[in-house]
């Protein structure tokens, strides 16, 4: 097990790698506890926090809505929380997200922690103080910024997902390592299929690091002024394909990150090589690396109504190497020619 103390402007939030859901009353002490979390987990994991009181959502994206934080609302209302209480994400990332967030607004902020069940919430969704709900299909328009106190990442809930779920959180894994840590890319190199297999020692030790890029990132720029955008590689041109396709975030976020490499490559910053090694972990990681696409006008639409834009451009996250990430400015002009070759 392994601790991880995440210090930002919101709050402190400690992130413990191996701890079981189990021991979840170790960490949320105070007050009344509601437990937000989505049928499956309800199903497959539930009998581990049956003891609290709980919220089930509906699963995916289309629930990731004001609507179901004010069913949170209503919950809160019942049991009479009060600023000491928790309210506590069992979950995936939209589970987390909208725990976060009704924590972070209700009473204007009661206490929060997060339990979350995927390897994609593990290493990122959960991890930085990040809670948002989508606005008319648009990705995370609403939300906040604040820290949980806690977030207790069990590796056992891993072992009932699916394999494209795995894949999924390997896409965020493998950006970590592409933006921040050339060590970590080495090691995936040499490790993938141990990880994808949840081999203990492989996918502990890929946990560890992948967190502590997000974490160390995050201590440094909670608000997203400068240094926490690089988070977003891939996710310019991912989030926008993700609201034409349907596709599940980790493998819109995998195209994307090809995108944004050949447009590293394209502007000189990126040798081919590089471009290379990148796109091959991803398609062993079984994730896309090519989109043939049908709707270019709604993707331009999506990267227009992106939180990213800054008035004529986009900021874009493209690589110098591997383990360092620069942030451009991208003018909206630019991208379209680029969706316009997706176009099939």
């Amino acid at each position: 097990m392994k601790e991880i103390a995440l210090h930002a402007q919101s709050g402190t939030c400690k992130i413990i790698i191996g701890e079981s859901v189990d021991r979840l009353g170790r960490y949320a002490k105070s007050g009344k506890i509601l437990v937000v979390t989505d049928s499956s987990v309800a199903r497959l994991h539930g009998e581990r926090f049956s003891g609290y009181e709980t919220v089930v959502l509906g699963q995916g994206e289309k629930n990731k809505t004001l609507a179901s934080v004010q069913k949170v609302y209503g919950r809160c209302l019942e049991m009479e929380l009060e600023r000491d209480s928790f309210i506590v994400g069992i979950g995936g990332g939209i589970v987390c997200d909208i725990a976060g967030f009704a924590a972070a607004t209700y009473l204007r902020g009661v206490n929060c922690g997060l339990v979350p069940t995927t390897l994609l919430a593990q290493v990122d969704a959960s991890i930085g103080g990040k809670n948002g709900v989508n606005l008319k299909g648009y990705k995370n328009l609403v939300g906040t910024i604040r820290q949980p106190k806690f977030c207790l990442c069990d590796l056992d809930l891993l072992k009932t997902l699916p394999k494209d779920e795995i894949s999924s959180g390997f896409a965020e894994i493998i950006k970590h390592a592409a933006i921040a840590d050339s060590g970590l890319f080495s090691y995936l190199q040499d490790n993938l299929e141990d990880a994808l297999a949840l081999d203990k020692d492989a996918i502990y030790q890929v946990m560890c690091d992948a967190v502590a890029v997000k974490a160390g990132i995050v201590n440094g720029d909670e608000r997203e002024n400068s240094e926490r955008r690089k988070l977003n590689f891939g996710h310019t041109f991912g989030h926008a394909i993700e609201k034409v396709t349907a596709m599940p975030h980790g493998k819109a976020v995998s195209i994307g990150m090809v995108i944004e490499a050949n447009l590293s490559v394209d502007k000189g910053l990126l040798v081919d090589a590089d471009r290379i090694r990148l796109e091959r972990l991803l398609a062993r990681a079984n994730l896309p690396t090519t989109l043939s696409l049908s709707d270019g006008k709604g993707m331009i639409d999506a990267i227009r109504k992106d939180k990213k834009r800054n008035g004529d451009s986009i900021r874009t996250v493209l690589l110098q190497g591997i383990g360092k990430a620069k942030l451009i400015d991208i003018r909206l002009g630019e991208v379209e020619k680029i969706v316009n070759r997706l176009v099939g």
